[in-house]
């Protein structure tokens, strides 16, 4: 390899290093400032010449944020909502991307543009016929009709998501398994369901976060006194003003959930992103 050739390709990987530093830098610098405005001094949050690196801590505007509204019953209600639409989201979507991908049926093809239509549409664009529907089926302000709402917009990702994993495992596999004497389920639970299982792990994350981090349909279709976590961080804002602080302090509480799940889950998530990469 020639010396020019060497340089070259040093200063191509120097110049990836540079634009991937820059994106992390980015993608962290609004994370870092809600974390460095939770942290510091209400009148600080509201200086007009900010300073980029602290220069005081303080806890109290943890304290604030958990005295100015109640704070555990819209966490628990959140979690209660995100967890019930993953189990479902999960269970109904495997079915549907199983039968989608290993089953021919008439109508599949139709189906499956169903899917990539249905996400497609703004969502702001459904909460009166969404909202005009709950209170019909007495659902309005009830967390099974928040959840029923969250389903119809995580479904489609999830069975077009997870009918991209299935396809990517091999018939063969069971065709084997049958041959040695399973039937279609035995064969779909210990071949097919483990090597699924990175897959399912990155869309339940996908899925959590939508449904925690929903704010509009919470807002439209439940009360105050059922509001989720999204909701609860309006009451930072009233007329006489916005309180900076302390609503970085309740966001910063509000993302120790979804922090958690990612170091619970990491690695098999990123298994489950790379799994499509290749196929077996």
């Amino acid at each position: 390899m020639s010396t020019a050739t060497a340089r070259g390709r040093r200063g191509s990987r120097l110049g990836w290093n540079l634009l991937g530093l820059l994106v992390f830098v980015t993608a962290g610098f609004p994370v870092y400032w809600m974390l460095n405005t939770a942290f510091k001094p209400a009148e600080d949050a509201i200086d007009p010449d900010p300073s980029l690196l602290p220069t005081s801590v303080t806890l109290s505007n943890f304290s604030r944020a958990l005295d100015i509204a109640d704070f555990w019953g819209p966490v628990g209600r959140s979690l209660v909502v995100s967890l019930t639409v993953v189990v479902i989201g999960i269970v109904v979507g495997m079915l549907a991307a199983l039968a989608i991908s290993r089953f021919a049926f008439r109508g599949r093809k139709v189906v499956i543009v169903g899917i990539l239509a249905v996400q497609m549409v703004p969502l702001v664009a459904m909460i009166i016929p969404v909202f005009l529907l709950l209170n019909d089926l007495g659902q309005y302000d009830r967390l099974t009709g928040l959840v029923i709402t969250y389903l119809t917009f995580i479904l489609p990702f999830t069975v077009w998501t997870l009918r991209g994993f299935i396809v990517n495992i091999p018939r063969e596999l069971e065709e084997a398994a049958m041959v040695d004497g399973c039937s279609r389920t035995t064969a779909f639970l210990r071949v097919v369901f483990p090597l699924l299982a990175p897959g399912m792990v990155a869309t339940s994350v996908y899925a959590f976060i939508q449904a925690w981090n929903e704010y509009l349909y919470a807002l439209m279709l439940m009360s105050q006194q059922n509001q989720t976590a999204t909701v609860w961080l309006g009451n930072f804002t009233t007329k006489h003003g916005t309180e900076y602080a302390p609503m970085m302090a309740g966001s910063t509480m509000m993302a120790v959930p979804i922090v958690v799940l990612f170091l619970l889950v990491q690695r098999k998530m990123a298994a489950g992103l790379t799994a499509g990469a290749v196929k077996g």
